[in-house]
């Protein structure tokens, strides 16, 4: 039997160490991936838990994935208890809010009431002035008071908005029918160009959008009129109202749809300076957005954008 030499056993040594050093690295390697694993799966179902408003507290060890998963549970638990507190301060806000709406809507309407009953009655000239002015600020109050009311509302998330596919020929009805006559009382013509489009919209709160839109054009257009008409793309649908009013200058034009702008040079006439806001935040929660171009002196011409119906 021929014996192994030195150099022949270190050889041999260094080689079952090797494999060794190997399997023990695939060893821990594998209990690695495993551990990884449970975590993963854990943490998932902690997920899951949280979605699903049935986390609970669990009993953690002092290991390091223990320590993680610690940390990821209290992150959770903290979500949770935040958007508890998000969903009871917008239900505050949206009591809050009815209620305000509620208080103000009864006085207001009693004091239009009761103007309309004086104007029935034998007054002087003078007295007759009294209740047409008083009628006319109550009603620019219940316009103030509606308007923030619906402002609030957007903005705390009280109202949502369901967009869904439909034809725009209805809502362009509605609105001919109401600003046809205010159109007419200044001497304005009002064109709207029947449109055979759909888009994805909220009806409602589109017209919303768009009467806002319209407001504003009888609103500051002294001669001439305002055209409405919708234009089919691929991916939206757009809906002009251009009118021949006095325009508004290019370095203003960003700010007009800012909550209360008012251009100086309208600052006389009625307006809050909501209307423009409460149109763009309505057309941007049904993923459209809103452009304006506009020439002083010539006119302007405000391009809602809605997803087209692609159906």
């Amino acid at each position: 039997m021929k014996t192994m030499s030195l150099p022949d056993n270190i050889a041999l040594f260094a080689t079952a160490a090797l494999l060794l050093i190997a399997v023990t690295v695939l060893i821990c390697a594998a209990l690695q991936r495993t551990q990884t694993r449970r975590l993963y799966r854990k943490l998932n179902r902690m997920l899951d838990s949280a979605i699903d408003g049935t986390l609970r507290t669990e009993t953690f060890d002092e290991s390091l994935h223990s320590a993680l998963e610690n940390r990821f549970h209290d992150y959770l638990t903290a979500s949770e208890t935040s958007a508890e507190r998000v969903s009871e301060e917008r239900a505050r806000i949206k009591e809050m809010i009815s209620d305000i709406s509620h208080q103000t809507k009864t006085p207001i309407s009693n004091i239009l009431l009761y103007t309309e009953l004086l104007s029935e009655q034998e007054l002087s000239g003078e007295g007759q002035d009294y209740v047409r002015a008083l009628t006319t600020q109550t009603m620019k109050l219940r316009f103030l008071i509606e308007s923030l009311v619906k402002m609030s509302r957007l903005e705390s998330g009280v109202f949502v908005l369901s967009p869904r596919p439909g034809s725009l020929a209805p809502m362009f009805d509605k609105l001919q029918a109401q600003f046809a006559l205010p159109a007419e009382n200044k001497g304005l013509s009002l064109t709207f160009e029947p449109p055979d489009i759909t888009a994805v919209f909220d009806e409602k709160w589109t017209a919303e959008a768009v009467g806002n839109l319209l407001d504003n054009a009888v609103k500051y257009t002294l001669r001439g009129g305002i055209t409405v008409r919708a234009v089919r793309y691929e991916m939206f649908c757009r809906i002009d109202v251009a009118d021949t009013g006095r325009g508004i200058p290019e370095e203003e034009q960003p700010r007009v749809f800012s909550r209360f702008h008012r251009s100086p040079d309208v600052h006389d006439e009625e307006g809050l300076g909501i209307g423009l806001y409460l149109a763009r935040e309505i057309i941007s929660r049904e993923n459209g957005y809103i452009k304006i171009s506009s020439t002083p002196g010539e006119g302007s011409v405000f391009s809602v954008y809605l997803p087209a119906d692609r159906r």
